[in-house]
């Protein structure tokens, strides 16, 4: 029973709740469902998935495959123009790679060069038509200058629709802009970027031409860049010690299948705009949601 007391105080409450629950964004991200190597993930509902965001949950909207016909998949193929011209060996397996898509997935081949990307193929559902414009990379060290910063010079070009977006990168994940160490710009600023804007980035270990190429410590460097861009964007790093892979048909197998089980999820989002930190759970056993280690919450429309 409300009495003089009570009444400014129960005010005072619904009106702490109202604008809080206004705030509410809605928040797209892309999440692999991942079982026990080899085995096929059991179907998930949203009502499987459990999202927080700083340990507080969120009401999750929606939660759709990406292989349908309306929302689908865009898929770049960015080769690193500073690698090492072995990867020849490898291109008819990329062409294959792209090839075997389904018809939902758009395919766009692009060339890390110059810290920016030559687009020979946009986004086309013409799978044919993008294999044919794969190419061996240039091979000339330093070529490529950061593959970060040509990652963010892509995403920042990239339209966003409803569909969702990946990125496959072979590179040795070697920085010349920024050198060997802990700490890298702009590979911070690419993850962030990245984030935002929602973009999976998976990742192919493979040596850079000249001197780079057989430095251990550059080596060991640029797969730990590859590796943290990979893991805090949700996607996968594939890597064969610091020798090149023999094949990279293992590495597609496994790509495929995470896109078989890909979905886009939607969740209201609480709390303040900016960086925040995500945490996906699934009471189904044996199964594994991955995401995006943050994710923006926008600001109120």
């Amino acid at each position: 029973m409300l009495t003089s007391r009570t009444l400014p105080a129960f005010l005072a409450v619904c009106f702490f709740i109202g604008p809080a629950r206004a705030q509410d964004q809605p928040v797209r991200v892309v999440v692999t469902v991942e079982a026990p190597k080899e085995a096929t993930p059991p179907n998930i509902t949203k009502d499987d998935v459990m999202v927080y965001l700083e340990n507080q949950r969120m009401r999750v909207t929606q939660w759709e495959p990406i292989q349908n016909d309306r929302i689908g998949l865009e898929l770049w193929l960015l080769i690193d123009d500073g690698t090492d011209s072995e990867l020849g060996i490898q291109l008819e397996d990329l062409r294959k790679f792209v090839l075997e898509q389904p018809a939902t997935t758009k395919i766009g081949i692009g060339y890390l060069r110059n810290g920016s990307v030559e687009a020979l193929q946009k986004p086309t559902a013409d799978h044919a038509l993008a294999a044919k414009t794969i190419r061996l990379p240039l091979g000339q060290p330093g070529a490529s200058a950061s593959p970060y910063l040509a990652l963010i010079d892509l995403i920042q070009k990239w339209p966003a629709g409803e569909q969702a977006r990946e990125v496959l990168m072979v590179s040795s994940g070697i920085d010349p802009d920024n050198g060997p160490g802990p700490i890298n710009s702009y590979l911070d600023r690419a993850i962030l970027v990245a984030q935002r804007a929602g973009v999976v980035v998976h990742s192919i270990y493979f040596q850079s031409a000249g001197h780079f190429g057989h430095s251990l410590w550059q080596i060991n460097w640029g797969q730990n860049f590859l590796a943290q861009l990979a893991e805090e964007t949700g996607g996968e790093f594939f890597w064969q010690g610091s020798s090149n892979p023999v094949s990279f048909v293992p590495y597609f197998k496994e790509l495929n299948q995470h896109f078989s089980n890909q979905y886009v999820l939607t969740f209201l989002a609480q709390g303040k705009p900016g960086q925040t930190r995500l945490k996906l759970k699934t009471e189904i056993p044996h199964v594994t949601l991955v995401g995006p280690s943050k994710i923006d919450i926008p600001r109120a429309k």
